[in-house]
Order: C-alpha cells, then structure tokens, then sequence
C-alpha cells in the first residue's frame, strides 16, 4: 500500500489542523519553493520537511556517503516517530556508494524501505523528495540527488509545490514514483548489500570528486547558519569499509556467533574499526605482538571511546584494573599472568587480536583459550593458509567481513601500484639450499651480497623519481650491505633491523623520522615494517629477497599503498629469480587464488589486476614461472612433503589438527579434489602407518576395532554438528564410557551449544531457535531424534539401543576405551571434525 494511501485511509478529523497547516505553508512559500544551491541550499527545507512529515518517499538516481550523513540524524529521529521512510535509488554506472546503502542499513535497520530501481539497461536520473503529512503532501523536485554538495552549496535548482495546490501534476510524479517501486524495483536486504558491495568499483565521478575538493573552499566556510547548527563535529567515526563492517559484525552477533575475524587491507583502518566496534563493551583487552602497535592503538581507542581509563601490559607494565588494557602477547601470554590472581576468565567483554595470522601461535592460544569475553574480533589482512597455518579456524571459520588488497585498491582506499618484476640473473636459486620450506639463510645471504647484484637493484631504483623507499632484505648483514651500496654510490640510506646497529643502520624511530624529513632517501629492514608502519608518503617498495612468504609479500607491498596528499600510485621494483613459489607472485598482485594449471599458463591480462595497477614483467621471468609451474609432484608426494614439512615445523609428529590447520593451502584443495583414498584425514592412523610414523605403542590400536571406530569419526557425514556432542559425552573428558544416559547426554550439549560459534546452528533453524529456554527433556529428545537414530542406523557395528540409557557402545569396545592411545586419537579426531565442520558450514566446502 503505497504511504499516501495509508495516510488518506486514517480518516483524520484535521479540520482545524489543516487551518493552521496551510497558513504556517503559506507564510513559507515566500522562501520554500526554490532551492537553487550555495546561499538557498535545499537541505534546509528538506529538514523542515522531514520534522513535519508522516511518511517519506526518497527517489534519486545515486546515493553518496556524504548525502546520507547530512540526513541520517533526521531520518533517525522520523523513524523514532514511527515515519514510513521509502528510497528508491539505482546501480547505473555503480555512482551510489555501498557504504551509503550500510549506513542506512544500520542506523535504521529493517525500518526503511530501500531498493534498487531493476532495469538495468535504461539510465535513471530523477532526483525527487516526497514527503506526506496528516493535511496535504508536497514534492521537491529538481536536479539534487542525495550527496553534500547537492544539499548544500552546489549549484543545484529544485522546486517545491504542493498537492492541494497542483493535484494533477502531483498524483502524476507520485504515480510513477509507486509504479517503479512496486514494478520495478529490488529489495536491497544483507544478501544484495553485500553483492553490490562485493562487485563495487570506484567510478571516475569520485576521482573528480576528490580533485575538486582540492580546490575547492572548505563547504565549512558557506553553509548557512541552520545547517552549521545542525553540524555533528567528530573527527573519529567510521568510514568507508569500516561502516560495512561495523554492520557485519552487529549481525554475526545478533546470529549468535561470539567470535568474528575480519579480513581487511593493510590501510583500510582496521585498529579504529575494532574501537568503534567496542563501544558497548565495558572492559576491552587489545593484543598485538609489536609495542609500538599496542602504543598506537590506544590512542585510537582513547579518540573513540573518550576515555583515559587505559592500561598497559608488558615489560614492566602490569596494569589489570582498566577498561581497557593493551597487552604485548609476549608477557600476557605467559603461564604466570593466565590466572584469577591477575584477571578472571571473564574480566573483558570484548578482545581484539590484531595481526590475527599470528595468532596461530602459543602464546596467543594460550589467551584466546584462557579468556571468555563476549565476543573476540581479529584482524588481519593476510588469512589464508599462505604461510600454512590456518587462522579461520581459531575464529571457527566466522569471517565476517573481507576486504583485501585489489577490493580496498578498487575501492579508492588505497593507492594503485605500479609493480616492476625485474629479472634477476645475479643469483641461481638452485645453488641455496632449501629445506622444510625455506631457503638456507646463511647460504641465501651469501649468495645476494655482491656488487653485480647491487649494481641492478641501484641501477633500477634510479629510473624512477624516488623520494621515500622502502627495501626489504633477508638478513641484518644483507640490509648493512646495500646501505652501505647505496650511501657509497650517491643515495642516502640507512639500515634498520634489531639488535646491535652497524655503521650504515639506526634505530626505528630515528630512522623513520630521518626518512619522513627527507634527509635519508632509502630504509632497507629485516622484517622491520611489516606491521605498525603508517607513513603514508613512501613511494617506493623494492623486494630484494626471494618471496618464501606471502603473507609478508602482502604485507610489505600494503606499507606503502596508503593514500598522500600529492601520491598517485605506488613503484614496486620486485628482483626475481628462479627461487620457490617465484610463481605465485601474478595470484598475489591480482588477488586471485594460487592455481597451477594456471600458472604454467604464465601471467595474467591487464585487466585481472587492480584497477589502474600496472604489472610488467621481464619476458624472461614468465620463463621461470612456467617452469616452476610445470616441476608438479603427483599428489601422494606432494602430501608427504607437506606432511614432514609441518612436522619439521612443529618439531614432533603433527596431529590431525595441527596438520589440518598448518598445511598448504594449495595442497589441501588438491586432497580435496582427489580420491578419498589418498585423503589423510579420512585415515588418519593408516597414513601414519604407511609412512612409518606409528608408534610402537598404537600397534595394537591400529589392528583393533578402536582404529575402525576412530575412522568413522573421520568420515561420517554431518549436515549440522549434532554428532560433536554425542561424540563428547563418550569421550567423556578422557574417561571413556561405554554408556551415556539422559544426564550425560543433556550435559554434553546443553555445553556444546552455549559456546557461540555451535549456538549458530541451533538459532539458524526454526525447530531449535528457541533452544536456550529448553530443560533437559527436549536435549534429549533432539539427541534421540537426530545423531543417536542416525548413529545406530549407519554404525550400528559400534553403538547398540539399550532401554535403559541413551546409547551404548558395543561389547567389542571394552577392551579398548581404556586405552590412552586410542582416547587421544579419539579426541584429536573430534576436534579434526569438529573444525572441518566449522569450515565446510561457513565457507560452503564440500567433503
């Protein structure tokens, strides 16, 4: 039913009203009726109109961010007043800003009406401002789409009339308005949001936009006085993707997720986007593994929250009663700080761990699984099994919102670069030594130290006007050595690395502020400026090692894509041999993911890449590319390797989850694509025994009912996670039982389902949404219902229906659930499936 329609069905006595209504109109007609920009801004009659209005129909062909802020406090306070608010706007040519959509989204939630006008093959340009009230409706009509320009000092020319005073011309404009709202239109829900956002890419109008504003008077300096009055001055409030995420997040929260991990580009603000994300949490605990990040990150979470209520924990820091505390993972981390003497497991509402892709490690597992916040966010840029340990899985593969490297590049976020991969001959790659997965580092910092090689890197460096450069090195002695190159062949520069400086290096922050000033030209680290760097004016990144890791890669190319005032893209001088992985550098710079039939195809189209990104390689390195793509392990070595790769890593023989969550990622799409037979996680002890990785003492595991037992938790089939809990009561804490009753079985999920990421499936359905109001009896009938029913039909070779409990195991099990092997393969087994489970339900993987 279309707003006027629902007004006119009211029925109002307004007779006096309506009096007073028309003469308060008349007196204003003087002024109202044209808006034609600068000093006769139409935001300021929109506003009067907005306060009087019953229900407000909005179409115009775009929506801009700076648009919808100028209204957003308005529209609020009319939909506090129960106002029917209805926008419809459109996709051509992608002007209307995603972050304009999640802004209304999320203020005003499922309380607006707003869609996108469908036809995608015709331009839409109408600009028009309904509003209807108890007495009559009027109708803004012109050339102001919904931008702050356009409501404000742009020359914009819009008219304004009533209904009651031109019916016909009215009821025509508004019946078109219904026509393509209720014809023409699609809903814009969460689904369709996040496409659009997904497809998104800066159109030309915003770079114009941008160079405007060069130019241009501060708009603070024209607007009149009640629209400065109307002014809400905060430096600190989201932006950009920070917006989208914002709204992200609120939603996995309200699904019932209590831990999130976003994925966002070095640059796109993800430390002030988990202070915004923070604002109704009490106690905050902020982890990173750097100082200076830590150091930062409370001065971002002071400008938001505005509080000096601020801690901190490391070194000799100890503070453990503040709002929010900012702890270096190396100190929290220890055993001694883990404990009620220090912090209850509950202390903090909310936890942020930054740089998320380390958290793979002890220390940060040790926090994660010490604490019980409400919700725990982690942020990283670099998520992937690159590096070959999988972060989604402390997150339970909850990735709530992505913005990577191209998107944020395409988004206007960050600069565009212009990479250079120069053929490198100096070096054979095949003469260092290369072993669980990295290169000899005495053997490779031998072999890139000699003047033949310095020689082409400062030869290539001078080709481009270079005011600020950053070169990544492989070694103290190897960034000593081309300062020293550089500084002797004319080009200021020094060293930065840690521990005891040489004669061509200085310390970090001297450095930095040596840099920044202009009186060194060049910064060469090991590793130094991966993470905590912001110092938007570098120019330059040069990559004078071989790329062994990609998430560094991506890491060291983000330092310096931030946008400068004056910097319109970023060089990349990348020195490339024939080193591992040397083929991955295409999949990295285009965002796309490693294939190796596609690699041996060499490199990419112009247009795969970044929007205005430019990527030229040497004709000679597609050379090397293709034959490192072609030098293709069938899949059975390619697993052994991996296999003792890990556990070269790890030092022992890895276990189903270490291995699931270290191994390659492009390794583990090939196990999945192959026969299952091949697949280690399917047999986990019989991989073990082909490869001579048994212990003596799981012989006799190995040759009992208790290994069949143990590979059907590997392989049974789970559309939802009902088995887990089934699995957990026998297990039992490592005190097998070869029976469960109605209180172990209520125990087991009635636990399981109180943890975040499992309460998810039981809110997604309808039957079970109501869960946490359920007694024991409904546990156990879902339990009976569903994974007991199904374990007996498909396993009955280990489980019998006994009367007298739930579910039993079968006699031939005795002898074996006493057994410590056989408990801890049984345990490592339900945690492999229980994260293989949290992958394939969150990232759509097929088993």
């Amino acid at each position: 039913m279309s707003n006027l329609k629902k007004l006119e069905d009211e029925k109002l006595n307004v007779s006096e009203k309506e009096a007073v209504f028309t003469h308060e109109y008349i007196n204003l007609n003087e002024f109202r009726n044209v808006s034609t920009g600068g000093g006769n801004p139409l935001y300021a009659k929109l506003k009067e109109s907005i306060k009087n209005a019953k229900a407000i129909d909005i179409i115009v062909s775009f929506l801009m961010d700076s648009g919808v802020k100028m209204i957003l406090n308005d529209l609020k306070e009319a939909i506090d007043r129960n106002v029917s608010i209805r926008i419809l706007t459109g996709s051509y040519l992608n002007i209307t800003s995603p972050t304009a959509l999640y802004m209304l989204k999320r203020e005003l939630k499922d309380k607006i009406d707003l869609r996108f006008y469908n036809v995608h093959n015709k331009s839409f340009h109408p600009k028009s401002y309904i509003f209807h009230n108890e007495n009559d409706s009027e109708i803004y009509i012109g050339s102001s789409n919904l931008s702050k320009g356009a409501l404000t000092n742009s020359i914009e020319w819009n008219y304004r009339f009533l209904r009651s005073q031109n019916t016909e011309d009215f009821n025509a404009f508004y019946g078109e308005f219904e026509n393509l709202f209720n014809n023409y239109s699609e809903i814009i829900d969460d689904a369709a949001m996040k496409e659009y956002s997904k497809n998104w890419k800066r159109p030309q109008v915003y770079k114009d936009i941008e160079k405007a504003k060069e130019n241009d008077i501060d708009e603070d300096e024209i607007l009149p006085k009640e629209i400065e009055e109307n002014k809400v001055i905060d430096l600190f409030e989201p932006k950009g993707a920070q917006i989208e995420a914002l709204y992200e997040l609120e939603n996995s929260r309200e699904e019932g997720f209590d831990k999130g991990l976003v994925v966002a580009a070095t640059g796109v603000g993800k430390t002030y986007l988990a202070a915004f994300d923070s604002m109704k949490a009490e106690r905050v605990l902020f982890v990173a593994h750097r100082e200076e990040i830590i150091k930062q990150a409370a001065i971002s979470f002071k400008n938001v929250r505005k509080s000096d209520d601020i801690g901190f924990f490391y070194n000799s820091n100890k503070d453990n009663d503040k709002s929010m505390i900012f702890a270096l993972v190396q100190t929290l981390g220890k055993d001694e700080y883990l404990n009620e003497e220090y912090f209850k497991r509950d202390y903090f509402d909310y936890i942020v761990i930054d740089e998320f892709h380390h958290a793979v490690s002890s220390n940060y597992r040790k926090i994660i699984d010490y604490f019980t916040p409400k919700f725990m966010l982690g942020l990283t840029a670099t998520p992937e099994r690159l590096d070959s340990k999988d972060v989604f899985s402390l997150c339970e593969y909850n990735t709530v919102y992505e913005i990577r490297l191209s998107d944020a590049i395409n988004k206007g976020y960050l600069v565009p670069f212009r990479y250079y991969g120069v053929y490198d001959e100096t070096v054979d790659y095949d003469n260092v030594e290369f072993k669980n997965g990295k290169y000899n580092d005495k053997e490779l910092e031998d072999a890139l130290m000699f003047n033949k090689r310095g020689e082409l890197i400062l030869n290539h460096y001078k080709k481009y006007n270079s005011n600020r450069a950053l070169g990544f090195c492989t070694s103290k002695k190897h960034a000593e050595y081309m300062a020293k190159y550089f500084c002797e062949n004319g080009v200021n520069a020094v060293a930065v690395y840690s521990g005891e400086n040489g004669k061509y290096s200085e310390n970090r922050t001297e450095a930095l502020n040596k840099l920044t000033k202009g009186e060194v030209k060049v910064i060469f680290s090991v590793d130094m400026f991966n993470e905590g760097l912001d110092i938007p004016s570098i120019d330059m990144v040069m990559f004078l090692r071989p790329t062994q890791s990609p998430t560094v890669f991506l890491q060291q190319l983000g330092r310096g894509l931030r946008k400068y005032k004056d910097k319109k893209y970023l060089n990349v001088l990348d020195f490339i041999g024939n080193y591992k992985k040397a083929d991955f550098l295409p999949f990295l710079l285009s965002g796309k993911t490693y294939s190796r039939i596609e690699a041996k195809k060499g490199i990419f189209n112009e247009e795969e890449y970044p929007e205005e990104c430019r990527v030229d390689f040497d004709f000679r390195i597609i050379d090397v590319f293709k034959k490192l793509a072609e030098k293709e392990m069938n899949i059975k070595e390619r697993i052994t390797e991996e296999f003792l790769r890990v556990k070269g890593i790890l030092g022992h023989r890895p276990s189903r989850v270490e291995f699931f969550n270290n191994i390659d990622d492009e390794v583990y799409s090939a196990i999945k694509k192959t026969k299952s037979s091949l697949n280690p996680f399917n047999n986990y002890l019989g991989y073990l025994k082909e490869n001579e990785e048994l212990y003596g003492s799981e012989e006799a595991l190995f040759n009992s009912i208790g290994h069949q037992f143990i590979k059907m938790i590997e392989t049974t089939k789970m559309s939802k996670s009902y088995k887990i809990p089934i699995f957990l009561a026998f297990y039992n804490w490592g005190n097998m039982k070869m029976e469960i009753n109605e209180e172990d079985v209520y125990r087991s999920f009635y636990e399981f389902y109180n943890k975040g990421s499992n309460k998810v499936d039981m809110l997604r359905d309808k039957g079970t949404a109501d869960f946490e109001e359920w007694d024991k009896k409904k546990w156990v009938k879902l339990a009976k219902d569903n994974p007991v029913k199904f374990l007996i039909k498909t396993h009955g070779e280990f489980f019998d229906n006994d009367e007298n409990v739930v579910m039993s195991l079968c006699d031939e099990m005795k002898g074996i659930i006493e057994d410590e092997e056989f408990a801890w393969h049984m345990r490592d087994a339900i945690g492999y499936k229980s994260e293989r489970y949290y992958e394939e339900r969150n990232f759509g993987f097929n088993k």
